[in-house]
């Protein structure tokens, strides 16, 4: 009975073993699809330290990736002090996927005041050309959430560069793509996005956060059965002389 409870254990480690490297992999594409989006929306934020989760968990992925091998390499060659430095790794791990948790919550709800503070900066600093990296920021947030302006198309009658162009326009990235000839002007407000950028900005960062926090907690989940499993086999190892016995036996045929 006891043997089978090892056998069983030590079946599960090893499908473990294969899932961390799935999720290393998972993890990184996370962690990388975190760094590309934000990177379009980091003129709306000025805290550099809102990409620490992120850069945490492409650090979790890669070291994910060696802990399946060292736990793979550790059960098949019923390896003791290998089974617990996989352990040993796994707990760091799983503590690091922890404060990750920690640390999305936090700048998830900084979220807000980041954006709020630094969107009118943004919206000031508009020139209406692509290589102004201000201005391509504005007109790509605009064109893939649906938005104008920063409460409404409104917004834009208080900016430097409609008070400088004086043509009574808002940019064309403004405008609804099913509407043809659209040339952004304002008396035609029908044609330009009604919803402004800032409460989509924030929920769009915000979604993203979600992603790593729900990543770091399904596989922080997963470790601990693999520190569970890894355990069983260690106790019933140093408990179980007819285990000890097959496997000297084993290892000697």
């Amino acid at each position: 009975m006891g043997q089978c409870g090892i056998t069983s254990s030590k079946t599960v480690l090893v499908f473990l073993n294969l899932i961390f490297w799935a999720a290393a992999g998972i993890l990184c594409y996370i962690g990388a699809y975190v760094f590309i989006t934000y990177d379009d929306y980091d003129h709306f934020f000025e805290d550099v330290y809102t990409l620490i989760p992120a850069v945490v968990i492409i650090a979790v992925g890669t070291l994910l990736f060696i802990i399946g091998l060292i736990g793979c390499c550790a059960t098949i060659r019923e390896s003791s002090c290998g089974l617990a430095t996989f352990a040993a790794i796994l707990l760091l791990v799983f503590v690091t996927e922890c404060v990750v948790v920690v640390l999305g919550y936090i700048y998830r709800a900084k979220v807000e005041d980041e954006v709020n503070h630094s969107i009118q900066k943004v919206y000031n600093e508009y020139s209406g050309t692509n290589t102004d990296a201000p201005s391509r920021a504005i007109d790509y947030v605009q064109r893939q959430l649906h938005c104008c302006g920063i409460h409404n198309y409104s917004d834009w009658k208080n900016t430097h560069w409609f008070k400088e162009s004086k043509n009574n326009s808002v940019p064309v990235s403004c405008c609804q793509p099913n509407i043809s000839n659209c040339t952004g002007t304002l008396t035609r407000p029908a044609d330009l996005y009604q919803e402004g950028c800032e409460a989509l900005v924030v929920n769009k960062l915000k979604e993203i956060m979600m992603y790593v926090i729900w990543a770091a907690l399904t596989f922080a989940s997963i470790q601990m059965l693999g520190m569970l499993c890894a355990c069983v086999v260690l106790c019933r190892r140093s408990h179980d002389p007819a285990y000890e016995l097959l496997v000297t036996t084993n290892s000697y045929a």
